[in-house]
């Protein structure tokens, strides 16, 4: 099933980030963030054997139906990280992150789950603004910053560079580290923000994707996400060109306007209906 982006009915839409229309902007830094195309994700895929184990686990626990939209009150606190005062230095104004949750909500209006903002807390420290995937400095930003349990979203705002726009942690993984649990953005993806094309917010919406428990739709011919209607892909397009079918032996076009793919914000704006129902079987099991 199709749908026009900010369209809100079963495959969902929105964009939107550091808004010039909300009262906020995300100045440029020098440099303006220089944003690689094949690492703009840092978000492991999930290898075979570990594939393997959450299969298992789901069909020991499978549902019947879906839990109705919005009906999952998800509590999310928002973490700006920063070198110093003003939005040039990462201290992005609570009306972007007002936007950032609006396109949240819109791109899961279909599915269970509703971001309910919490709190925003502000923290100065220049080396936790860079933080990067793994590292000793992530963890001690986390451990000092993390609110809520395993059901809680925590959002980190920062400047991570190498080219990465985010990254998450996969729900399977929370009981074993529950520190680190949450996602990592860029602060210049938000809406409005210089991360052009990727400044209308749905980066956020892709990783929250992974901390729901999606995988990337582009994994190659030979790996399956574990989602029955997103046929797989070979590499998706940053132009979004559609009817590519790099896959040719799995039925079906490229997902390419999937926010589980690799694109430009502009051409994301739909989850399939087996994807909601994977978040949600993944969100009871682990979360």
């Amino acid at each position: 099933m199709q749908m026009r982006k900010r369209s809100s009915t079963l495959l969902l839409a929105v964009g939107g980030l550091l808004a010039v229309g909300c009262g906020g902007t995300l100045e440029p830094e020098e440099p303006g963030p220089v944003v690689v195309e094949e690492a703009r994700c840092g978000t492991e895929d999930t290898d075979a054997a570990e594939m393997a184990r959450v299969e298992s686990e789901l069909a020991a626990h499978a549902v019947s139906a879906m839990r109705l939209p919005g009906s999952v009150r998800v509590p999310t606190y928002v973490h700006v990280l920063n070198k110093g005062t003003g939005t040039a230095n990462g201290d992005v104004p609570a009306t972007v992150i007002s936007a950032q949750l609006a396109v949240l909500n819109s791109a899961y209006s279909a599915t269970p789950f509703y971001f309910d903002l919490v709190t925003i807390t502000r923290t100065t420290n220049a080396t936790w603004y860079a933080m990067s995937p793994g590292s000793t400095v992530e963890r001690l930003a986390k451990s000092a910053l993390r609110r809520g349990g395993k059901e809680s979203l925590n959002l980190y705002l920062a400047n991570p560079g190498g080219g990465l726009l985010g990254w998450s942690t996969l729900p399977q993984n929370q009981a074993a580290n529950p520190v680190l649990d949450g996602v990592v953005m860029l602060n210049a993806t938000l809406p409005g923000g210089t991360a052009a094309p990727y400044n209308e917010g749905d980066s956020t919406v892709h990783e929250v994707g992974h901390w729901l428990g999606l995988n990337h739709t582009v994994q190659g011919c030979s790996v399956d996400d574990g989602v029955a209607d997103t046929p797989r892909s070979a590499g998706t397009s940053g132009a979004c060109a559609t009817g590519l079918d790099t896959c040719i032996a799995d039925p079906g076009l490229d997902p390419v306007h999937n926010y589980m793919g690799i694109t430009d914000d502009a051409c994301m704006y739909e989850f399939t209906p087996g994807q909601g129902a994977r978040m949600d079987s993944m969100a009871l099991m682990y979360r």
